[in-house]
């Protein structure tokens, strides 16, 4: 048996050893924002976040998994509304849509390992990146809009972040100071933003 955890959520796999990543995700969680491109690890369409590093899914087993983190892009941000997702909305990237979430997780681990990345940085990390519509363009201006968004929040003082925050009718925030406190892993992962 195979214990890993998917999207903050702790996952079991009793299969072949061998079966690519990939399949586990969309077949048996059903989370089809992975994608499936060449089948060999070449275009990009299958990446996800293992233990925080961009990886093909497609091309890694789920003996690999054991004990580790995936990250689709279904967990990037619980609204959908991460630095990069914005970012791809605000530059109209996606036109067929297809290698998008590929796109984004790669870029996301870039961000996170680089926070300003220079044009030679994201060439670079996005080489193995395919977009058949050819939207490199608009998916390095992105990228750059989510580094200086992703800089501005951070230099924002906290207080006036958790301001930001709506709470749904008849809960109350949490004071600053408990915030990190009760979601631990909200603060954590602003620094993966």
């Amino acid at each position: 048996m195979i214990q890993l955890t998917v999207n903050r959520k702790s996952r079991s796999f009793d299969g072949d050893p061998e079966m690519p990543l990939l399949w586990f995700l969309r077949d048996e969680l059903q989370l089809t924002g992975t994608k499936y491109g060449c089948g060999l690890g070449l275009c990009g369409a299958c990446t996800v976040h293992l233990d925080g590093k961009a990886v093909r899914s497609c091309q890694t087993p789920m003996k690999a998994v054991a004990g580790k983190k995936v990250t689709t892009i279904e967990g990037l941000a619980v609204n959908g509304d991460h630095a990069l997702q914005s970012a791809w909305k605000q530059h109209n990237v996606p036109q067929c849509g297809y290698c998008q979430s590929g796109q984004i997780m790669q870029a996301a681990s870039l961000l996170h390992e680089k926070p300003h990345p220079s044009d030679a940085d994201i060439d670079a990390a996005m080489d193995g990146n395919i977009c058949r519509c050819g939207t490199y363009q608009r998916i390095r201006a992105a990228i750059k809009t989510a580094a200086a968004a992703k800089t501005a929040t951070l230099a924002a003082p906290r207080q006036e972040r958790v301001e930001l925050a709506a709470a749904p009718p008849g809960i109350k925030l949490p004071s600053t100071e408990s915030a990190s406190e009760l979601q631990p892993e909200l603060v954590a992962g602003e620094a993966a933003l």
